[in-house]
C-alpha cells in the first residue's frame, strides 16, 4: 500500500501534500484492490486487525453519526468506538468532518458502514494519508517497505527496537508488515497497473514470452558449447514467475526489467545479466546491480542490445570467443529484424483476444510441371518490375493486375520470386502511380494467409500505415483496405497500433455520408471512410486496439457513419461496433450516442450480413438494462423475432437468439416477445442447431420461464424433454444455461414430474462433478426447486448413490457462488430427517460452521438457512456452538440485506434451543438487534427474532430461580 501508492498511483501533482488521486481506470483498479484487502482483513487476519496503529489515519469523511449503529457511543454529532487502546483512546472517533481510525478492525467496519461510498472514503483516506504505512507501523517499517527486499530478522529487530512490548505484539507487527508488503507486490504485479504511459514504451506485462526465449538461449549456448550452465538468477529473493512471465520484482518491472541471469562461460568469469525491455545489460561481477559497467580484470566493459534501434555495442577481449557468441545470442534474442517488423515470438497480445486464423499449409503442386502457365508469366513480370524504369514499372504493374490475383497460384508466384519485397519497396517511392499499382496488387494478394504474414515479417505495414497520411485519397483508401486484409491475425493488429495506425485510421472516418447529393470529392471522402472502417473492423479484434480507437475519439465518428444509407458502409461500421461492444465503455457510449435506434432500424435491412452484425451488437449491448429499455422503446423486439425464421443462416440465427436472450432478462420485454410468439419458435430451435445457437436459445428459455404461464407453454411444446436431453452435453456455457432453464421450469410441479420421469434430477446432480465452478453452482441452484417440488423428495435424493457425500464435499470449494448454491441445496435436502442424518454423518456441521466467517451476504443468507435446518438433528445445535458458529452468525445481523436478517434470525432461533448457545448469543449482544427486528413487517423475521429472545429470557429466568432456590 505504500510502494504501490508512490509508484503506481497517478496523482494530480507530483509532490506530496495536497495532491489528489486522478480519476483514471488504473487508480480505480488500485482502489478496488486495496478496498477488497481492507474489507476482508478482519475476517482473514483477526489478530493483526486488532493491532493499534502508531498514529491514527485521519481524513474528512462524508459519514455522519446516524450512519453508525451498535458498538459505538454516539453523542450529538460525535462518535466513539467502544474499543479503546491501552491509553483509553477510542480506536475510531468521528468529530465531523474528521474521522480518526487506529486499527484495521475499525477500518474494516468503517468501510462496511460507508456502503456505496466505500471507494470515495478510501480515496479520501489515501489522499490525506499519503504514507499510510508510516501511520500504521511507524517510519522504520515504512522505509523498510521501500527497500527491494526485506527479511524477517530485520523486521523483528525493528519491531523490538520501536516498542517496549516484546513477544506477541512484536510478532503481530512483523506479520502485519508482511501482509502490507504482499499487498504491494500483488498491486504492482497486476497487469492493469503495469501498463501505463509513464512506464517504458514496451510494458513488461506484454513484452515477450520470457521462458520460451530463455529456453532458446539455453539451447544455443549448449549448441555452441560456450557455457557450463544457464539458470535464472532470482535477485531480491523472488523464487517464482509472475503471471506476465517476468522473474523480476514488480517494483523493478515498472522500470522495464524482466529477469536476471547467471551465465558461466567456459573461458571467462561468470556474467550477471539483466534482461529488460531496453535490451540486455551486463552487471558487475558483484551481486549488486550496476547499470552497464563491469568491474572486471578483462577488457570487457559492457554490452547493450537496443530493442528499438536494433544495434549491439560490446567491448570484449579479442580471443574471448565465448563472450562474443553470448553477446550476439542475447542481441538476436532481443532484437528487431532489419526491416523493422516485430518478430512473431517476441510480443504477445492480451489473452482475451482469440487467434481467429491458424497457420494454413500451402497447397503446392507435387512438381513444377504441374504449375499453370500464369505462374511462370507472373514470375517474368516480377523480373521486369525489379529492373525497369518508372514507365516500365507502371506498365508491368498494370499487366500483373490483368491476372486473377485472387487465385493462390498467382499470389504465390509473386512471393516466390521476390515480388513482395519489390511491391513493398515501391510504397516508399515518390511516384503516386507506382504506389497505387503496388497497393492494388497487395490489396488482392493479402487475402492469402501466407502472403499477409510475409508482408508483416518484411516490415510492410510500416510503409502502408505511413501512406494513411498521404494527401491522395485513392492512396489512403487502398492503404486502409490493404490493412483490413493484413490485420486478420494478432501480430499484424498489434503492429498497426505500434506504428500509430489506429489514430490515422480513425481520422479517415471524417466525412459527410448522409447528404443527398455528394460532390465527386465528397464521394471519395466517403470511400476513404468506408475503407478506414474496414481496417478498424479487423483491428478491433484486439482489446488494446479497442481502447486505442476509443481514445482517438472514434466512437462519435462511427456513430455518425451508422446513419449512412449505404450497406457497404454500414457493414464495416456495425462490424467494428459489435466487436468493441464487448467492452463496457463502448456499450455506455453506444447508448449515449443514440446508436441503439440505428442498430434497431438496420435489423429490418434486406442484407443478412448487416442484420447479423446489428443483432450481434444488440446481443452484447443488452447486457445493460438501459439498452434493453431502448430496444423495446425503438420497437426492436419484433424484428429480432422475425429473424428466427432465417434458420438456414446459422451466424444470423446465433446473433438473433443471443439478442433475444439478453433482452428477455427484462420481464417487460418477455411479455412483448410473447405477443410475437417467440417462445414457441425458441422451443422449436432446441434440436439440430450448433452449440452457439443452443446456448442462446436455452438462455432465453431460462428467462422466459421466470413467468409462471410460460412454464406451461414450454411443457406443452415438448420443451422439457428437449432441455433434459441437453444435460448430457459437454459445452460448459450450454450446461450452465440448461441447468438454469431446468431449474426455472421445475418450480412448476407438472414440469417437475416430467423432469423426474426423464431422470433429469440425476443428470443435474451428476453435473456437480463438472470441473467448472459455473456449472457446479448452476446445477446446485437447479436442484433446489427440483427437491422442493418433487413428489417424494426425500426418497428421490436417497436414491442417488453418493449424492449426499458429493454435496457435502463441495462445501470445501473456494468459490463463493458454489458455496452459496450448495448451502441452498442443503437447506432443501435437510428438510427430510433421514437425509439430514446422512448429511450429519458426512460431517456437514463442521464444514458449515467453518464458513460462517464469510462477509459475502449472498453466502451468508443461504449458509444461515442451511444451519437453521441442520439444527433439527441430534446434537447438531450444540455442535454448531462448539465449532464457533454462533458468535459469527450474530455478526450477520449487522448486514444491510433483509434476506440475511431473516435466515440468520431463523438459525439463531434454532440454535437458541441449546443453553450454551444462548449464553454465547447474549454475550455477543444479540438481544438488542433482535428486539429491533421484532418490530419488522416481515412476519418470519418477527417470529424467529421473538422466539430467540424468548429462549434467552427463559434461560435467564431459570438461572435466577435456581439461584433463589439454592
Amino acid at each position: 500500500m505504500g510502494v504501490s501508492l508512490s509508484r503506481a498511483a497517478q496523482w494530480t501533482t507530483a509532490s506530496s501534500g495536497t495532491g489528489k488521486l486522478e480519476l483514471t481506470p488504473m487508480n480505480t483498479s488500485l482502489l478496488k484492490e486495496i478496498l477488497c484487502f481492507v474489507e476482508q482483513f478482519s475476517s482473514q487476519h483477526p489478530q493483526e486487525a486488532e493491532h493499534v496503529f502508531k498514529e491514527p489515519l485521519q481524513w474528512s469523511t462524508t459519514l455522519v453519526a446516524s450512519d453508525f449503529k451498535t458498538d459505538y457511543d454516539i453523542s450529538d454529532s460525535d462518535v466513539r468506538s467502544h474499543e479503546k487502546d491501552s491509553e483509553g483512546r477510542p480506536l475510531l472517533q468521528l468529530s465531523p468532518p474528521t474521522v480518526y481510525v487506529r486499527s484495521f478492525s475499525q477500518l474494516s467496519k468503517f468501510v462496511h458502514l460507508a456502503d456505496d461510498k466505500k471507494l470515495e472514503e478510501l480515496r479520501a483516506c489515501l489522499e490525506e494519508n499519503r504514507q499510510p504505512v508510516v501511520n500504521i507501523l511507524g517510519p522504520s517499517f515504512a522505509s523498510l517497505l521501500e527497500k527491494e527486499g526485506a527479511n524477517t530478522d530485520e523486521l523483528s529487530l525493528i519491531g523490538e527496537g520501536e516498542d517496549e512490548d516484546q513477544g506477541r505484539d512484536s510478532e503481530v507487527k512483523v506479520r502485519l508488515f508482511l501482509l502490507l508488503q504482499n499487498l504491494d507486490t500483488q498491486l504492482l504485479s497486476n497487469p492493469s497497473l503495469c501498463d501505463c504511459s509513464s512506464f517504458s514504451s514496451f510494458s513488461p506485462v506484454s513484452f515477450f514470452p520470457l521462458k520460451t526465449n530463455l529456453q532458446w538461449l539455453d539451447t544455443r549456448l549448449v549448441q555452441y558449447k560456450v557455457c557450463h550452465k544457464l539458470q535464472p538468477f532470482f535477485l531480491y529473493l523472488l523464487d517464482y514467475e509472475f503471471s506476465n512471465g517476468c522473474r523480476a520484482p514488480p517494483w523493478r518491472q515498472v522500470h522495464g526489467e524482466m529477469c536476471y541471469l547467471v551465465i558461466e562461460p567456459c573461458d571467462t568469469e561468470t556474467l550477471y545479466v539483466t534482461c529488460s525491455t531496453a535490451g540486455a545489460f551486463l552487471n558487475g561481477v558483484r551481486r549488486g546491480r550496476s547499470s552497464i559497467s563491469c568491474n572486471s580484470q578483462h577488457n570487457v566493459v559492457f554490452f547493450f542490445c537496443d530493442v528499438q534501434g536494433g544495434y549491439l555495442l560490446a567491448y570484449f577481449e579479442k580471443d574471448n570467443i565465448s563472450f562474443l557468441i553470448i553477446c550476439y545470442l542475447l542481441f538476436f534474442l532481443f532484437r528487431r529484424n532489419p526491416a523493422g517488423a516485430v518478430p512473431a515470438d517476441v510480443f504477445s497480445e492480451s489473452s482475451s483476444e482469440s487467434e481467429e486464423e491458424e497457420e494454413q499449409p500451402e497447397r503446392r503442386p507435387e512438381s513444377n510441371t504441374d504449375l499453370p502457365s500464369e505462374y511462370w508469366q507472373i514470375q517474368k513480370l516480377v523480373k521486369y518490375l525489379k529492373g525497369g524504369d518508372q514507365t516500365a514499372t507502371v506498365l508491368t504493374l498494370c499487366a500483373m493486375m490483368d491476372f486473377n490475383l485472387m487465385q493462390e497460384t498467382c499470389q504465390l508466384a509473386i512471393r516466390d520470386v521476390g515480388g513482395l519485397e519489390v511491391l513493398i519497396n515501391l510504397l516508399d517511392t515518390d511516384e503516386v502511380k507506382c504506389k497505387i499499382g503496388s497497393l492494388k496488387i497487395l490489396r488482392k494478394i493479402s487475402h492469402n494467409v501466407q502472403i499477409r504474414r510475409t508482408i508483416v515479417d518484411m516490415g510492410g505495414l510500416r510503409s502502408i500505415v505511413k501512406i494513411l497520411d498521404s494527401p491522395d485519397k485513392d492512396l489512403k483508401a487502398l492503404a486502409a483496405e490493404t490493412i483490413a486484409n493484413v490485420a486478420r491475425f494478432r501480430r499484424a493488429r498489434r503492429t498497426v497500433r505500434q506504428y500509430g495506425g489506429i489514430k490515422k485510421l480513425v481520422k479517415l472516418l471524417e466525412c459527410v455520408p448522409n447528404l443527398a447529393n455528394l460532390t465527386a470529392n465528397q464521394v471519395k471522402d466517403v470511400e476513404v471512410a468506408r475503407c478506414g472502417a474496414l481496417a478498424l473492423w479487423s483491428c478491433s479484434k484486439s482489446t488494446k486496439n479497442k481502447e486505442a480507437i476509443r481514445k482517438a475519439e472514434g466512437i462519435p465518428l462511427l456513430g455518425c457513419l451508422l446513419k449512412s444509407p449505404h450497406e457497404n458502409m454500414l457493414i464495416p461500421v456495425v462490424g467494428t461496433l459489435q466487436e468493441c461492444a464487448s467492452e463496457e465503455s463502448y456499450r455506455i457510449a453506444i447508448q449515449k450516442e443514440g446508436m441503439i435506434r440505428d442498430l434497431v432500424k438496420n435489423l429490418s435491412s434486406d442484407n443478412d450480413e448487416l442484420q447479423m452484425h446489428c443483432a450481434s451488437a444488440i446481443f452484447k449491448c443488452a447486457e445493460d438494462q438501459q439498452t434493453r429499455v431502448l430496444v423495446h422503446k425503438y420497437k426492436g423486439l419484433q424484428p429480432l423475432v422475425s429473424l428466427l425464421s432465417k434458420a438456414g443462416n446459422k451466424q444470423l440465427l446465433a446473433a438473433a437468439t443471443g439478442a433475444i436472450w439478453k433482452c428477455s432478462i427484462s420481464v417487460e420485454n418477455v411479455a412483448k416477445l410473447q405477443e410475437y410468439k417467440a417462445l414457441d419458435t425458441l422451443v422449436g430451435l432446441l434440436t439440430d442447431q450448433p452449440e452457439e445457437v443452443l446456448v442462446n436459445v436455452v438462455g432465453a428459455l431460462g428467462e422466459f420461464a421466470q413467468i409462471p404461464a410460460n412454464k406451461a407453454t414450454i411443457r406443452k411444446c415438448g420443451g422439457i424433454k428437449l432441455l433434459v436431453n441437453l444435460l448430457t452435453g459437454t459445452n460448459q456455457a450450454l450446461l450452465v444455461n440448461v441447468t438454469k432453464a431446468v431449474g426455472a421450469c421445475a418450480t412448476d410441479k407438472d414440469n417437475m414430474a416430467i423432469i423426474d420421469q426423464l431422470d433429469g434430477v440425476r443428470l443435474v446432480w451428476s453435473l456437480l462433478k463438472n470441473p467448472s465452478a459455473d456449472v457446479q453452482s448452476s446445477a446446485a441452484w437447479a436442484l433446489c426447486p427440483c427437491i422442493e417440488n418433487a413428489k417424494d423428495a426425500g426418497e428421490m435424493v436417497r436414491s442417488l448413490v453418493g449424492g449426499l457425500e458429493l454435496i457435502v464435499n463441495l462445501l470445501k470449494s473456494a468459490n463463493n457462488e458454489v458455496l452459496a448454491s450448495i448451502c441452498a441445496a442443503i437447506s432443501k435436502i435437510a428438510k427430510d430427517k433421514e437425509n439430514l442424518a446422512v448429511l450429519t454423518d458426512h460431517g456437514v456441521v463442521p464444514l458449515l460452521a467453518k464458513l460462517t466467517n464469510t462477509t459475502d451476504d449472498r453466502l451468508r443468507r443461504h449458509l444461515a438457512e442451511a444451519i437453521s435446518h441442520c439444527c433439527m438433528w441430534g446434537s447438531n445445535r450444540a455442535s454448531f456452538g462448539e465449532a464457533g458458529a454462533v458468535a459469527s452468525l450474530v455478526r450477520y445481523l449487522k448486514s444491510k440485506e433483509r434476506p440475511v436478517h431473516q435466515s440468520t434470525a431463523m438459525a439463531l432461533y434454532q440454535l437458541s434451543k441449546d443453553p450454551n448457545n444462548c449464553i454465547t448469543m447474549h454475550g455477543k449482544g444479540v438481544v438488542k438487534p433482535l428486539i429491533h427486528f421484532i418490530g419488522s413487517e416481515d412476519e418470519m423475521l418477527q417470529e424467529a427474532s421473538a422466539g430467540c429472545v424468548r429462549n434467552i429470557r427463559l434461560l435467564a429466568l431459570a438461572n435466577t430461580k435456581a439461584r433463589l432456590f439454592h
